[in-house]
């Protein structure tokens, strides 16, 4: 059997399970039970975006990078609100827009960019980005999570981590830092750098306070801040969050995983692992990563059905795996195994640009 089995699954899975509709949208994620797409999602088309040019890149396979095109079309022809400069989160009737999926949509335009050198691609996920300044900025390093449409009125903030100012935010802020690489245009690097500068600021108490779910689901929001500080790991306080993150990661994933556990969190865990040692920092613990490796792979569904077989389940409680079929974390799950498959094998050479 082929050691990249798992890719060609979880890539089948995307292709054919019908998460991606015809639109060229994808959908948030695949009920198992009830058999049925939840609405598309604009975030989830972008993550979609990356992760078929991710698979492009690594296979050639033509197949890829058509779904790519035609979810990039979707966000480009369809979802892209050219008069709000924004992409509303669905498009319903009260649409929302959130700070964090408006990084994650431009990202993603700019992995299909690289390939295609499409100007429309780039000229969005510029406008975008600059909206993200000029309409969620809330204060001083502070950004709106969520704005209401079309007035751009912020949404009433609440407890959830989603719909409050926090050091997640920065894996959006990568979306500038890109840009700054694309373009050379130093307003995008000093917008990435000042929210890096306070997140680094507050992101100790990001965890503080969580327990049982609400952990879990905290871990999964402070490895965006892990994964977004990674370009900067060459300054000392970087390293040393870097570090020490990675640590405080998997502690509480031992503690609080028997319990309730999410597939992405033992994939963004193992993606900065690797990515940490190929910065020249901490030496991956292999014992550790083996076994999140093999939790993380557990993940994946065995079935006959095409909805379901190959794709990764979004969590598991107790010994139950939920029936939420989820792209993205199935996205992250490939990702993760095939970074793993390369550093065991001595072959691991890697750009955040790719980083999904």
């Amino acid at each position: 059997m082929s050691k990249t089995t798992f890719l060609d699954r979880a890539g089948a899975w995307l292709l054919n399970s019908g998460i991606q509709e015809p639109s060229g949208g994808v959908a948030r994620y695949y009920l198992a039970d009830v058999h049925q797409n939840r609405p598309i999602s604009t975030e989830i088309t972008g993550y979609a975006v990356s992760t078929f040019t991710y698979l492009y890149e690594l296979t050639r396979d033509e197949r890829y990078l058509d779904a790519a095109k035609s979810a990039g079309s979707f966000l480009t022809e369809t979802a892209w609100d050219e008069r709000l400069g924004m992409f509303p989160f669905e498009c319903s009737e009260k649409p929302l827009a959130y700070f964090f999926d408006s990084g994650i949509i431009v990202r993603g335009l700019l992995s299909l960019w690289r390939v295609t050198g499409e100007p429309e691609l780039l000229d969005i996920a510029k406008s975008c980005a600059r909206s993200m300044t000029a309409h969620f900025v809330a204060g001083q390093s502070e950004y709106h999570p969520v704005l209401q449409l079309p007035d751009k009125r912020p949404s009433p903030r609440d407890e959830r981590w989603s719909r409050k100012p926090g050091c997640y935010q920065l894996k959006a802020a990568l979306a500038w830092h890109d840009l700054f690489k694309v373009t050379g245009a130093s307003a995008y690097l000093v917008w990435y750098e000042d929210l890096l500068s306070e997140s680094l600021r507050t992101h100790e108490s990001f965890l503080a306070g969580a327990d049982g779910d609400g952990m879990m689901d905290r871990l999964h929001a402070y490895c965006y801040f892990l994964e977004a500080i990674l370009p900067r790991v060459d300054r000392a306080e970087v390293a040393s969050t870097l570090t020490a993150g990675i640590a405080r990661i998997s502690k509480y994933l031992r503690e609080v995983g028997p319990g309730f556990a999410r597939s992405d969190v033992y994939a963004q865990l193992l993606r900065v692992r690797l990515l940490s040692e190929s910065a020249g920092l901490a030496v991956v613990d292999r014992l550790d990563a083996s076994v999140e490796a093999e939790q993380l792979a557990a993940f994946q569904q065995k079935h006959a059905e095409p909805r379901i077989g190959g794709g990764f389940c979004f969590g598991r409680r107790g010994d139950q795996y939920q029936p939420h079929i989820n792209p993205v974390s199935t996205a992250f799950g490939l990702q993760a195994l095939m970074m793993w498959r390369q550093y065991l094998d001595g072959e691991l050479k890697f750009s955040t640009d790719s980083l999904i």
